[in-house]
């Protein structure tokens, strides 16, 4: 299957979609935005690197920052923070460059390496992306946290891979639908931006239309 441009989601929201499906819904779907200390630091470290310059060459390194990303196949696009390409036999031809070049995506994030697997989904999304747009085989990727300041090095794995995709899938049918999920609270949602909108308590407990229901029975 093969997505029409005006379909595509946004990349960035599979990382959205696996912290919690209705914080991505409430973004994606309802437009609804909300910034924290957490929310404003990760946009001032995003545009830290995409100032930078387009393209730095290092001899047999070129790194290549804000690169526009897509797949028709899955239906998204989006953005790399930085793609290193790395001289290598086994590479891709690039545009005024000799040889062959290996490309490597780097996701730069505030704070530290999450418990939940959000930001290697997001970092295997790009890595799908580049490879359908460049032909080419990405075994791995790395993901550079902002607190230990170093890297965590992705591996790509089959496993990683249909995650993605069926991520991908369910987003697509929640859109196409305009739904937007129940919440299911955990101690995540105190962390989350869009918690003052989203209510997490509040929509956990029993649905209002229910309690006015019983309510308004007559009493035996």
């Amino acid at each position: 299957m093969s997505w029409r441009e005006e379909d595509y989601l946004q990349l960035s929201g599979l990382q959205h979609f696996a912290f919690c499906r209705r914080q991505w819904a409430l973004i994606h779907i309802e437009a609804l935005w909300a910034e924290n200390y957490r929310t404003v630091d990760g946009t001032l470290m995003h545009r830290h690197v995409h100032d930078q310059q387009a393209r730095e060459s290092r001899g047999d390194l070129l790194i290549v920052r804000g690169l526009a990303i897509h797949s028709a196949r899955l239906g998204v696009s989006g953005q790399c923070d930085a793609v290193e390409f790395r001289r290598s036999p086994g590479g891709v031809s690039l545009a005024g460059r000799e040889g062959r070049w290996q490309p490597y995506p780097v996701e730069y994030k505030r704070g530290r390496p999450k418990e939940n697997s959000a930001d290697e989904l997001q970092l295997c999304g790009q890595a799908i992306c580049l490879e359908e747009m460049l032909c080419c085989a990405i075994p791995e990727g790395a993901l550079y946290y902002g607190e230990p300041r170093r890297r965590t090095v992705v591996v790509f794995t089959p496993q990683l891979r249909q995650q993605v995709e069926e991520h991908l899938a369910e987003m697509h049918q929640l859109y196409q639908r305009q739904h937007t999920p129940k919440v299911k609270p955990s101690r995540a949602c105190n962390a989350c931006s869009l918690k003052d909108l989203c209510l997490p308590k509040l929509l956990s407990r029993k649905p209002v239309a229910d309690y006015l229901a019983g309510a308004m029975e007559d009493p035996i």
